[in-house]
């Protein structure tokens, strides 16, 4: 197995951590209303510390009127009531601790909700409108959006108020745009770091990273221009780079959700005093095709070598179609239309790949992000159309889905009311939900959840050096990690024949007759 893996110190623990992440709402319901709630979550934490992950990382669990699963914010310093109390987030912060599980908290800079006190007050003409981005309008009598930007969720970016002014907001209109610009709103935002920090958190996801600062100009948008008017601004380092010594003096550490083609440009955010990690999309919006993978994680590699950053790994997140469903279609790579409606799909297949790519981003030297579901090998679910909540939905004018397909409420229990989530979920479950319940696979060695337990159980064998790539055919990816061991995965139409090795540690499953690993199959071996 090579030699032994020295142990990780407590202060860089998030170099190489399994991270799992906790859509509240949809977790499980303590208290029997049928939304997710912290009750539902305490309740499971044995359940997450059998799994062996080392963090939580919570979806937003804030005051807020949910018209972005709880992306518009109205207060920070609170717990939304649906979801329980402020003094309940503490003791769920401190009973993870003792389990030996950190929390990380989710911030949202680019934007609050309509219903923050900041915005109210700026409707009734205060001097708040300057943490805003409000501005008179175009054409003769200021009917014209002050500029042509669009919404992430379609629409225009600008909403008019009752004065005749606009307001700028990048995602819905109930999400107002903030102006960093203002001191008072980056002062506010390092408050909120300090708050959550001295109640036990151990860092902080940084939504939308790259959006908050906007070219105060607000031109109109001209594709290609350089640099962008509200994406990865050159002031955005500075602001980070405050939060980096609040941040700093808790021992905190930072994941930032950071969208860029440019690899230069997104290495900037990972230098030593700004963010600690950032996701790696590339990955995750990867098709199944071992050429391009490699490709993914060579120049992930590659591009947080030179600042000694380690990586991320994520297959899936409350955003993007569930990895058994994407990998089960002949497009795999990641495309929003291919959510549409009725898009046919092979969960045989699906879920074998899914289950070999849990192998392979285990493997790979770095951080991990497992969203909630993804250990049961949830498909997406089919909402129907009168029960989706996801302003995306509406916003496109009903020919996207959303994202609720991938946020219906887990299944727990096999054979009880709502699969054991609690009350009638707030989003439907599907007919077949409790053939996936936890409490199900626990009891099935085969399972994707037994699997998932598996490997985070035996990952510190595959050791903590870097990664060497192994000769291999064509349609196979096979990599050896510096003083542990060797990851195998097929994607070929073929079987493959395993490279020289002492022994099994894992396999996403069985091989063949002949010893040989079957097509979309991984395994994890000693060497």
């Amino acid at each position: 197995m090579g030699q032994p893996t020295p142990a990780r110190t407590p202060s860089d623990w998030w170099r190489s951590a399994v991270i799992y992440q906790v859509y509240v709402r949809s977790f499980a319901d303590g208290d029997g209303d049928g939304t997710g709630d912290l009750a539902g979550v305490r309740a499971r934490l044995p359940y997450l510390a059998a799994l062996g992950v080392d963090a939580l990382w919570f979806n937003p669990w804030y005051v807020s009127p949910m018209k972005d699963g709880g992306y518009d914010v109205a207060d920070y310093r609170a717990i939304d009531p649906a979801f329980g109390t402020l003094a309940e987030a503490e003791k769920l912060i401190a009973e993870a601790r003792e389990l030996g599980i950190r929390t990380l908290v989710d911030i949202v800079p680019n934007h609050v909700s309509d219903q923050h006190p900041w915005f109210r007050a700026a409707l009734r003409g205060g001097p708040e409108r300057d943490l805003f981005h409000i501005r008179p309008g175009r054409g003769a009598h200021g009917e014209l959006p002050p500029n042509d930007w669009r919404s992430e969720f379609g629409g225009s970016a600008w909403t008019r108020l009752p004065d005749g002014d606009w307001y700028l907001h990048l995602f819905a209109p109930e999400q107002p745009d903030l102006n960093w610009a203002h001191p008072a709103v980056r002062q506010e935002h390092e408050d909120i770091l300090r708050f959550w920090f001295e109640r036990g958190v151990a860092g902080v996801r940084i939504d939308s990273a790259a959006l908050p600062v906007k070219d105060p100009r607000l031109p109109d948008f001209v594709e290609g221009r350089d640099p962008h008017p509200y994406v990865d601004r050159d002031e955005l380092h500075d602001v980070y780079r405050g939060w980096r010594a609040v941040a700093d003096e808790y021992g905190g550490v930072f994941v930032g959700e950071v969208w860029l083609p440019d690899t230069e440009r997104f290495a900037r955010y990972l230098r030593p005093d700004e963010l600690h990690t950032a996701f790696n999309f590339s990955f995750m919006t990867c098709p199944w095709d071992a050429a391009r993978l490699r490709a993914s994680i060579e120049s992930t590699l590659a591009e947080h070598a030179p600042i000694g950053a380690p990586a991320t790994w994520v297959l899936c997140n409350h955003d993007v179609t569930r990895t058994v469903t994407r990998y089960g279609r002949e497009d795999t790579g990641f495309d929003f239309a291919t959510k549409a409606f009725g898009t046919p799909t092979d969960l045989a297949l699906g879920t074998r790949r899914a289950r070999a790519a849990a192998l392979l981003s285990l493997a790979l030297p770095g951080s991990v992000y497992v969203y909630q579901g993804e250990e049961l090998g949830l498909p997406e679910a089919d909402i129907p159309r009168d029960r989706i909540e996801d302003p995306m939905h509406a916003r496109s004018g009903g020919t996207d889905p959303g994202r609720d397909g991938c946020r219906v409420p887990l299944p727990w229990t096999d054979g009880a009311p709502h699969a054991g989530f609690g009350g009638e979920p707030w989003l439907p479950q599907p007919a077949g939900w409790p053939a996936y319940a936890a409490d199900r696979q626990a009891a099935d060695p085969d399972s994707v959840l037994t699997l998932y337990r598996e490997a985070i159980r035996l990952r510190p064998a595959l050791g903590e050096g870097p990664l060497t790539w192994l000769p291999a055919p064509d349609g196979v990816l096979a990599f050896a990690r510096e003083g542990g061991a060797v990851c195998v995965v097929n994607l070929s139409g073929i079987p493959a024949d395993l490279p020289d090795h002492t022994g099994l540690l894992l396999t996403s499953g069985p091989l063949d007759e002949d010893g040989r690993l079957p097509q979309d199959t991984a395994a994890w071996l000693r060497h």
